[in-house]
Protein backbone atom coordinates (compact mmCIF):
# COMPACT_ATOMS: atom_id res chain seq x y z
CA UNK A 1 0.00 0.00 0.00
CA UNK A 2 1.52 3.59 -0.72
CA UNK A 3 1.69 6.10 1.55
CA UNK A 4 1.93 10.12 0.99
CA UNK A 5 5.84 9.20 2.54
CA UNK A 6 6.29 7.42 -0.90
CA UNK A 7 5.76 10.52 -2.53
CA UNK A 8 9.27 12.11 -3.77
CA UNK A 9 10.19 15.01 -5.56
CA UNK A 10 12.90 13.95 -8.25
CA UNK A 11 15.49 16.24 -10.22
CA UNK A 12 17.11 15.69 -13.31
CA UNK A 13 20.45 16.78 -14.80
CA UNK A 14 20.26 19.83 -16.37
CA UNK A 15 22.73 19.99 -19.84
CA UNK A 16 23.13 23.37 -20.77
CA UNK A 17 25.44 26.02 -22.45
CA UNK A 18 25.04 29.69 -24.27
CA UNK A 19 22.84 27.66 -26.78
CA UNK A 20 20.12 26.93 -24.00
CA UNK A 21 19.27 23.38 -21.75
CA UNK A 22 18.57 19.96 -22.14
CA UNK A 23 16.71 17.85 -19.60
CA UNK A 24 17.24 13.79 -20.03
CA UNK A 25 14.68 11.94 -18.37
CA UNK A 26 14.81 8.17 -18.99
CA UNK A 27 12.52 5.73 -17.71
CA UNK A 28 14.18 2.91 -15.30
CA UNK A 29 17.07 5.36 -14.67
CA UNK A 30 16.08 8.62 -13.70
CA UNK A 31 12.15 7.32 -13.57
CA UNK A 32 11.18 4.08 -11.21
CA UNK A 33 9.60 2.64 -13.65
CA UNK A 34 9.13 2.36 -17.61
CA UNK A 35 7.28 4.44 -19.58
CA UNK A 36 4.30 3.24 -20.87
CA UNK A 37 2.53 6.91 -21.47
CA UNK A 38 3.17 10.36 -21.79
CA UNK A 39 0.73 13.15 -21.93
CA UNK A 40 0.74 16.95 -21.11
CA UNK A 41 -2.19 19.56 -19.79
CA UNK A 42 -1.69 23.44 -21.17
CA UNK A 43 -4.01 25.89 -21.28
CA UNK A 44 -5.40 25.15 -17.72
CA UNK A 45 -7.01 28.72 -15.92
CA UNK A 46 -5.78 29.36 -13.02
CA UNK A 47 -8.80 28.59 -11.42
CA UNK A 48 -9.39 24.86 -12.68
CA UNK A 49 -8.82 21.59 -10.81
CA UNK A 50 -7.23 18.87 -12.73
CA UNK A 51 -7.12 15.12 -11.84
CA UNK A 52 -9.26 14.44 -8.53
CA UNK A 53 -8.57 11.03 -8.89
CA UNK A 54 -6.43 8.00 -7.58
CA UNK A 55 -4.80 5.37 -10.04
CA UNK A 56 -5.24 1.44 -8.61
CA UNK A 57 -2.19 0.56 -10.84
CA UNK A 58 -0.18 3.57 -12.75
CA UNK A 59 2.81 5.46 -11.27
CA UNK A 60 3.28 9.30 -12.33
CA UNK A 61 5.94 11.46 -12.24
CA UNK A 62 4.59 15.26 -13.05
CA UNK A 63 7.09 17.95 -14.42
CA UNK A 64 6.05 21.39 -15.06
CA UNK A 65 8.14 21.85 -18.53
CA UNK A 66 7.18 25.68 -18.21
CA UNK A 67 5.61 27.96 -16.11
CA UNK A 68 3.96 26.60 -13.01
CA UNK A 69 1.73 24.99 -11.12
CA UNK A 70 0.67 23.01 -7.61
CA UNK A 71 -0.04 19.31 -6.92
CA UNK A 72 -1.80 18.31 -3.94
CA UNK A 73 -1.84 14.66 -2.71
CA UNK A 74 -3.72 12.79 -0.34
CA UNK A 75 -3.54 9.40 0.86
CA UNK A 76 -6.55 8.82 2.17
CA UNK A 77 -5.52 8.49 5.71
CA UNK A 78 -5.49 11.98 6.57
CA UNK A 79 -2.54 12.40 5.53
CA UNK A 80 -1.81 15.11 2.57
CA UNK A 81 1.44 17.09 1.17
CA UNK A 82 1.59 20.28 -1.73
CA UNK A 83 4.43 20.60 -4.42
CA UNK A 84 4.67 23.93 -6.37
CA UNK A 85 6.38 22.62 -9.70
CA UNK A 86 7.97 25.09 -10.97
CA UNK A 87 11.32 24.05 -13.00
CA UNK A 88 11.60 22.06 -15.82
CA UNK A 89 14.36 20.02 -14.52
CA UNK A 90 12.12 19.03 -11.51
CA UNK A 91 9.16 16.52 -10.86
CA UNK A 92 7.15 14.59 -8.17
CA UNK A 93 7.03 10.77 -8.72
CA UNK A 94 3.16 9.71 -7.43
CA UNK A 95 2.79 5.71 -6.42
CA UNK A 96 -0.60 3.90 -7.36
CA UNK A 97 -3.40 4.73 -5.03
CA UNK A 98 -2.97 8.44 -3.80
CA UNK A 99 -5.40 10.93 -4.61
CA UNK A 100 -4.10 14.20 -6.93
CA UNK A 101 -5.28 17.45 -7.63
CA UNK A 102 -3.50 19.45 -10.17
CA UNK A 103 -4.56 23.53 -9.94
CA UNK A 104 -3.12 26.92 -9.95
CA UNK A 105 -1.67 26.88 -13.43
CA UNK A 106 0.53 29.91 -14.47
CA UNK A 107 -1.15 30.84 -17.78
CA UNK A 108 1.79 29.50 -19.57
CA UNK A 109 2.04 26.02 -18.03
CA UNK A 110 2.47 22.66 -19.46
CA UNK A 111 2.57 19.96 -17.21
CA UNK A 112 3.87 16.59 -18.39
CA UNK A 113 2.29 14.02 -16.95
CA UNK A 114 5.02 10.37 -17.53
CA UNK A 115 3.01 7.10 -16.85
CA UNK A 116 4.04 3.82 -15.37
CA UNK A 117 0.85 2.23 -17.30
CA UNK A 118 -1.34 2.47 -20.32
CA UNK A 119 -4.35 3.99 -20.41
CA UNK A 120 -6.99 1.67 -18.37
CA UNK A 121 -10.46 4.01 -16.89
CA UNK A 122 -11.20 0.70 -14.91
CA UNK A 123 -8.05 1.26 -12.71
CA UNK A 124 -9.54 5.42 -12.15
CA UNK A 125 -10.89 6.00 -9.20
CA UNK A 126 -12.55 9.26 -9.16
CA UNK A 127 -15.27 9.60 -6.39
CA UNK A 128 -12.42 11.06 -2.89
CA UNK A 129 -15.07 8.39 -0.77
CA UNK A 130 -14.77 5.63 -2.98
CA UNK A 131 -10.83 6.17 -2.70
CA UNK A 132 -10.43 6.43 1.49
CA UNK A 133 -13.00 3.11 1.12
CA UNK A 134 -10.10 1.17 -0.68
CA UNK A 135 -7.54 2.47 1.47
CA UNK A 136 -8.78 1.40 4.46
CA UNK A 137 -9.81 -2.02 3.10
CA UNK A 138 -6.10 -2.21 2.20
CA UNK A 139 -4.82 -1.32 5.14
CA UNK A 140 -6.71 -3.73 6.81
CA UNK A 141 -5.29 -6.53 4.88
Amino acid sequence: MSTINDVRMLEFKEHGDERGYLVVVEGERDLPFKIQRLFYIYGSDSKVVRGQHANRNSEFVLINVAGTSKIKIKDGLGNEIIFCLNRPHTGVYLPAMVWKDMYDFSEDAVLLCIASEHYDENEYIRDYDTFVREVTKQGER
